[in-house]
């Protein structure tokens, strides 16, 4: 509560009413650094996603679905918790007031989205208010970037770049003002190490119709053998950016409204035209190569193969000795440590068990660290970063379950994700159609789940990447080579959580487009209810286990093999 003080002591000297604070950073990316975390610092939430908004008398904070029962947990005490809505509620802003806000954290797309009514105003705060208050003590990270290795992607820079200036002069523009960090590191295969689980280098790109770059960062990430690889490039520290703008008159711009901040989108449209466009990458990125794909298919089977020995530990030592969410967390880390391939987590992992299984992005804190126990199901959803591919996988198995409607909904939620898996996809399929058939049988005993089905995943990238996703409302049709994920689940509070999460893709062959798992995993068998499935889903798990098997079972040591036989046997 102190720290809020602190800020509203501002708010008499700027002239405002109250101050808007967002999750991100200055890049947009998934996931903030601790020493840019401000949402965190003020309000003590920890998911990857909200908004705070302070007022003279009272403090709000925004999240979506995923979140809300562990914001009430966090904050509750000190922040009205609101589960985003399409607008602002009208009763929230309401006279004549005044609303900062950091320019550089907020696209004007995001304050249209919240901010839509006209009886108050927004302002611009030059000097980001947290920043006044917080006294860091974190250092900023200053690991290097580096290029990728030739047989991690199919095409080189070069090539990339072509196809983006070959968009610029389609749509008769002059620049591009690449302000996503991920999508930087798609255009030059590069990775850096700027958040704790995504190898993104932040940075900005300024690329014209004449393919002249210029690459805006910390130049103490960049050393001279990384210059060398790109000659053409011209490498300028990030604190120049503004300076370049501003030079820059009457021309044409392609700018992305997601990440372009509300600070430069003022400065490029001062002096040019914005063209009306979204940036290309984002779809370029996510048709994956058929190299990628293979490399991808190698990250899922040695990550298949930790989560794999990890849940069968869990499965065999729940009941022999004391393991805790938090214990449980690690031991998964160790096992993924395992591989020398394995860079980091991909995410914060999800280690819930009862109650805690029902907070959809949970994550276990000393507070809430709860023991796994008799006869309650446990979920764990957890991914991680390999040299050549980006993991994301959810299971939930039973510690002796005996409760029949749990398994019940488990059966449930396993025909939905076998019925995504299934699906037959045509030209124009898209998220919305597949979502549909995600929910079917949950719905069919009044049962539903707040969250979309899929997300789409990046190569050595964001776990979560755009634009294709299994919800809803998502329009954007299947393509070759998409990945997303296939995560259908059921939530009843304070008892438990089911979620059944694997990886696929859209493959073809001659004519045929469908989907393939990409996750290696088995599917707990001790959870399901037969009498609810088809002979068909009854085949396709028997498929999936058959498959499982024959890609693990050289890693395992022979007491591992057996058990891994039973996980895998039919059914």
């Amino acid at each position: 509560m102190e720290k809020i003080i602190k800020l509203k002591e501002f708010f008499k000297s700027e002239k405002i009413d109250g101050y808007f604070i967002p999750k991100n950073d200055e890049f947009f990316g998934e996931y903030v650094s601790k020493y840019n975390d401000r949402l965190n610092y003020v309000t003590k939430f920890t998911g990857s996603y909200g908004f705070s908004l302070i007022l003279k008398s009272k403090n709000y904070l925004f999240v979506d679905g995923r979140y809300t029962l562990q914001a009430i947990n966090q904050c509750g005490k000190f922040f009205k918790v609101i589960t985003i809505p399409e607008k602002m509620p009208k009763d929230i802003l309401k006279g004549n007031i005044t609303i900062g806000f950091d320019p550089k954290l907020f696209t004007k797309k995001t304050l249209e989205v919240f901010f839509n009514k006209k009886n108050f105003k927004l302002k611009p705060v030059k000097k980001n208010l947290i920043d006044k208050v917080w006294k860091r003590k974190n250092k900023l990270n200053r690991a290097k970037f580096y290029t990728l290795p030739n047989n991690s992607v199919s095409n080189n820079f070069s090539t990339k770049i072509k196809i983006i200036v070959s968009k610029l002069k389609k749509r008769k523009a002059d620049f591009q003002f690449i302000t996503s960090s991920e999508n930087n590191a798609w255009l030059l295969n590069i990775r850096g190490r700027d958040s704790n689980y995504t190898p993104i280098p932040h940075s900005y790109i300024l690329i014209d119709k004449h393919k002249n770059i210029l690459f805006f960062c910390d130049l103490k990430k960049i050393s001279k053998s990384f210059k060398k690889k790109f000659k053409t490039i011209k490498f300028l520290d990030i604190d120049y950016v503004d300076e370049i703008l501003i030079k820059i008159r009457g021309k044409k711009f392609l700018i992305d409204n997601s990440t372009c901040s509300f600070y430069y989108e003022e400065i490029i449209n001062k002096n040019n035209k914005i063209l009306n466009y979204n940036d290309p990458i984002y779809y370029l990125k996510s048709i994956k190569s058929n190299q990628e794909i293979k490399n991808i298919k190698k990250a899922h089977i040695f990550d298949g193969v930790a989560l794999t020995k990890y849940l069968l530990w869990i499965k065999k030592n729940f009941n022999k000795k004391r393991i805790t969410e938090i214990d449980a967390s690690n031991k998964l880390y160790e096992f993924r440590k395992k591989s020398n391939t394995f860079k980091f987590s991909s995410f914060p992992t999800i280690s819930g068990t009862g109650p805690n299984g029902a907070i959809i992005h949970y994550r276990a804190t000393k507070k809430t660290n709860r023991t796994l126990k008799q006869g309650e199901v446990y979920l764990v959803d957890s991914g991680g970063q390999y040299e050549f591919g980006t993991t994301d996988v959810t299971r939930t198995i039973s510690l002796g379950n005996k409760n029949e409607r749990v398994k019940n909904i488990y059966t449930r939620v396993l025909k939905g994700h076998i019925a995504v898996a299934n699906f037959k996809l045509k030209k124009n399929t898209s998220g919305a159609n597949i979502d549909i058939v995600a929910r079917k049988y949950l719905k069919q005993i009044g049962l539903d789940y707040s969250h979309g089905t899929g997300h789409g995943v990046g190569y050595f990238l964001n776990v979560h990447e755009g634009p294709q996703a299994i919800s809803k409302n998502n329009k954007i049709y299947f393509k070759d080579g998409m990945i997303v994920s296939n995560e259908p689940g059921f939530y009843e509070r304070n008892k438990f959580g089911i979620r059944i999460e694997n990886l696929i893709y859209v493959k073809k062959e001659k004519t045929r487009r469908y989907f393939e798992n990409l996750t290696m995993v088995p599917i707990d068998k001790d959870l399901i209810d037969e009498s609810i499935l088809n002979e068909d889903e009854k085949i396709w798990i028997n498929k999936y286990h058959k498959k499982v098997f024959s890609n693990l079972k050289n890693f395992m040591n022979k007491i591992e093999i057996d058990e891994l036989r039973q996980a895998c046997s039919a059914i």
